[in-house]
């Protein structure tokens, strides 16, 4: 499903990036592709965010698009453009292609099998919600586009997402309208302290339907040193969620 998409907004300028593969920041973070500016934090538009799976079982979210799933997105769209795939296609790739991906994706599914969530899947690993089981998973932001803070990825800190209107804006206007498009009673699961709040407040303001959130889960991001220990900490909790979950499924 396609939820607001600016595709049509951008479509022509990234067709002019054609033969320009492999990308660096001087060909997508630029004035053709810039949503909103606030001091020194930039958004950008990148597509594979706006595909939404409403059939989900599990959705993760992070905090926001880095330069790395950017730009797979965007190398995955010119891919798609080449041969001729529908916008929807288009958008589906791109998401398939960019979402925690390297090393990122890699740590998480290494968390997630850990604490159980293939076992009560009843599949072989995580990681294959990636691949032959990608139906049963969406991925998201909690600020859908790419957020950079002087050019350099945004962590969630620094300033805090309530601390700016244009982040606020998409956190909790615009991120709660997509998770109120998912149709089961999906289990929810932010990746770090930064979405965790996002999401908890939503939840504990009753702006977003009734899921079954974990919390305590770290950000999988190999910069986050401190994820396995984190992890070990609230290991049993989320453990305990995702069985809870699984059994108010039946």
């Amino acid at each position: 499903m396609i939820f607001e998409t600016k595709w049509h907004q951008f479509s022509s300028k990234i067709k002019q990036l054609n033969g320009k593969i492999p990308f660096e920041k001087q060909n997508l973070l630029t004035e053709d592709f810039l949503l909103e500016k606030e001091q020194d934090l930039t958004i950008y538009y990148a597509p594979h965010n706006e595909y939404i799976n409403t059939n989900a079982k599990v959705v993760i979210v992070g905090i926001t698009p880095g330069w790395n799933q950017m730009k797979t997105a965007y190398t995955q769209l010119l891919h798609s453009l080449k041969r001729k795939d529908s916008i929807m296609q288009m958008l589906q790739k791109s998401k398939k292609a960019a979402r925690f991906s390297g090393t990122m994706r890699k740590n998480l599914v290494v968390m997630l099998d850990q604490c159980g969530l293939a076992e009560i899947l009843n599949i072989k690993s995580s990681a294959q919600l990636f691949s032959v089981y990608h139906s049963d998973l969406h991925t998201t932001s909690v600020i859908r586009y790419p957020v950079f803070k002087n050019g350099n990825n945004y962590t969630g800190h620094s300033p805090r997402v309530e601390n700016s209107s244009m982040l606020r804006h998409y956190a909790y206007e615009i991120f709660p309208r997509e998770l109120m498009q998912l149709k089961t009673s999906s289990l929810v699961i932010p990746l770090g302290k930064a979405a965790e709040k996002v999401v908890r407040t939503l939840a504990e303001q009753h702006e977003v339907k009734v899921h079954t959130y974990v919390f305590g889960f770290p950000h999988p991001s190999g910069a986050n040193g401190h994820r396995q220990q984190q992890f070990q900490k609230n290991r049993i909790h989320i453990q305990r969620t995702i069985r809870k979950w699984k059994a108010d499924q039946k």
